[in-house]
């Protein structure tokens, strides 16, 4: 009886925020780097066509990588700047919008002159600011974004950059997954990484509930 109830819970806890939440959808193209301050492992988004966000503000890091044509040559692979994107989620669905990018040039030109949109489930854009990351000297995507935010930029937003917030949310983060996870459980990490730190605790503290039961 303990065990099922366990499970209830667990189950009207998930349904719950999935109803309240906004789906960041995702193309093959778009490469998420870093979001809310946190860096996003890229076989944790493996094979997921979406991404759960909780309502409320948020800011993404993200990349493009496609390969694009030169000079009428083959195909060659490029990678654009990174990019940041502040963006308040109250809408069922969010996408992000790229412009034709299908030659060097087209790619040469984004960098200089990144212009790409977030439209919601009907096609309407998402009010939002824009910026690219001008990468230090290391490749610390996460720290960079803590100095960023810290920088009061267009799109920063200072609370990513608070040491006791991050620190608390990186201590209940969950485990790497192993390549072999399940797609349920990648599903259920990508929701535990989303949440308010309320509902991450009433999780752990029914997951505590079934192992001991």
């Amino acid at each position: 009886m303990k065990l099922r109830m366990v499970i209830t819970g667990l189950i009207a806890m998930l349904v719950a925020a999935t109803v309240q939440a906004t789906t960041l959808k995702l193309s093959a193209d778009i490469d998420l780097l870093v979001l809310d301050g946190h860096k996003i492992s890229g076989s944790l988004l493996k094979g997921a066509e979406g991404l759960e966000l909780e309502r409320g503000e948020h800011q993404l890091l993200f990349r493009v990588e496609r390969k694009v044509t030169r000079n009428a040559q083959a195909p060659v692979n490029w990678v654009s700047a990174p990019q940041i994107v502040k963006f308040t989620a109250s809408t069922q669905s969010v996408v992000i919008q790229l412009p034709a990018l299908q030659t060097l040039r087209d790619g040469k030109h984004f960098d200089k002159n990144p212009q790409f949109t977030l439209v919601n489930e009907h096609g309407v854009e998402i009010d939002s600011q824009r910026d690219a990351l001008r990468l230090p000297t290391q490749d610390d995507l996460e720290q960079a974004m803590v100095q960023y935010n810290l920088d009061n930029k267009v799109a920063s937003v200072p609370r990513f950059a608070q040491p006791m917030r991050r620190t608390s949310q990186s201590a209940s983060v969950l485990p790497e997954p192993p390549t072999t996870q399940h797609p349920a459980e990648r599903m259920l990490r990508l929701w535990y990484l989303q949440v308010d730190s309320a509902t991450r605790q009433r999780f752990v503290m029914l997951m505590k509930a079934l192992h001991t039961s």
